[in-house]
């Protein structure tokens, strides 16, 4: 029961009233008079917690994005050297575990004395960025152009469906050199280009799932009670979108990253003295054979983010659908008995059921 919901017109509920009135809800009713949509919030995010916490791999993905972001966000403060500045009488010096190397520069630096874990940290800045902004700006547009289409269809649908099919057989690669030739490369411009290639794919999903959900009860009960389209779009379909579109937003923020990786490592990215993964990658790339932890290194952090992604958007796409949590639950199960018995084995307990 929430506060505010007391019928006072049977026998005894306008004394319940009054005295709710007087002592509140919560010494009347107990402390579940509080509880509502922000009790639920929580017990669905610990329900949650408690799922990735079953899922090593899922697990694993979200703490190495976390310690990632808190690199990025302090990076002024742990980075030991101004990633801008270079020491040309510490340059190619190894990392600390090889032959020659030093605490000084624990990663080593580059040819111009650029020390590699102070870019690698601020590194994280740009690369976490760009997917972030991308994600947000794409799967927004995106989303909202696939609920028009889906909902409103005829005319709107047909050109909608058709921008994006001209857009998707448009090569990407070539469009963000064209854009990016044009306007000069920076961090907005990747931001700008990536996006504008991106929300193709969020269009298409969203129109699917509505043109799939639009003929249900609940959608034609809301339309009926006289609720306007913009309501029963963002009100009642919308919130169903919620799972599909967060696993997607996940897989394309790892491909984000590695699509400005590679505008970095062809140049039209952040320019140098700026710092990005794939702008070090493509300085380290001529000094392959002479050191390679100034390309290695950051390519390596690339290589880990993306896994991490990866395996966070596998437990999301498994959360999200029913059929593939009845699939691991009976996993787990079944794996909990086979413990059991082993269990009961070493100790010498008959399980139950088997005779003498």
């Amino acid at each position: 029961m929430s506060t505010g919901s007391i019928d006072a017109s049977g026998p005894g509920h306008a004394a319940v009233a009054a005295e709710v009135d007087q002592r509140g809800p919560a010494a009347v009713l107990g402390p579940g008079a509080y509880r509502g949509r922000p009790h639920e919030m929580f017990s669905a995010l610990r329900g949650m917690g408690r799922e990735l916490w079953q899922d090593k791999a899922g697990f694993a993905g979200l703490v190495i994005l976390v310690l990632l972001a808190l690199m990025a966000i302090f990076a002024p403060w742990i980075a030991p050297y101004d990633p801008g500045k270079g020491d040309l009488f510490a340059k190619l010096d190894p990392p600390v575990w090889q032959e020659g190397g030093s605490w000084d520069h624990i990663l080593g630096t580059d040819h111009l004395g650029y020390d590699v874990l102070s870019r690698l940290i601020h590194g994280a800045r740009v690369s976490l960025t760009v997917g972030v902004s991308v994600v947000l700006l794409a799967g927004g547009f995106g989303v909202f152009m696939g609920l028009l289409a889906g909902y409103r269809g005829g005319r709107t649908d047909a050109f909608i469906m058709r921008w994006i099919d001209t857009q998707i057989a448009f090569p990407g690669l070539l469009l963000a050199l064209l854009i990016l030739a044009v306007v000069g490369p920076s961090m907005i411009t990747v931001i700008i280009v990536l996006a504008i290639n991106g929300w193709m794919v969020y269009g298409r999903m969203t129109r699917g799932i509505v043109l799939s959900v639009r003929q249900l009860p609940y959608v034609e009960a809301a339309e009926m009670v006289g609720c306007s389209g913009p309501r029963v779009v963002f009100r009642h379909i919308l919130p169903n979108l919620t799972s599909p579109l967060l696993t997607l937003a996940i897989l394309e923020f790892a491909r984000i990253i590695l699509a400005e990786a590679a505008l970095s490592f062809l140049g039209l990215g952040v320019q140098f003295p700026e710092t990005s993964w794939g702008l070090d990658v493509a300085r380290g790339e001529t000094l392959m054979a002479v050191a390679w932890w100034p390309i290695t290194i950051p390519g390596v952090a690339i290589a880990v983010t993306v896994l991490a992604v990866n395996m966070l958007a596998s437990w999301a796409r498994i959360t999200s659908d029913p059929q593939e949590r009845e699939k691991r639950f009976a996993r787990q199960l079944a794996a909990r008995e086979k413990r059991r018995e082993r269990r009961e084995r070493r100790l010498g307990v008959r399980p139950a059921g088997v005779r003498p």
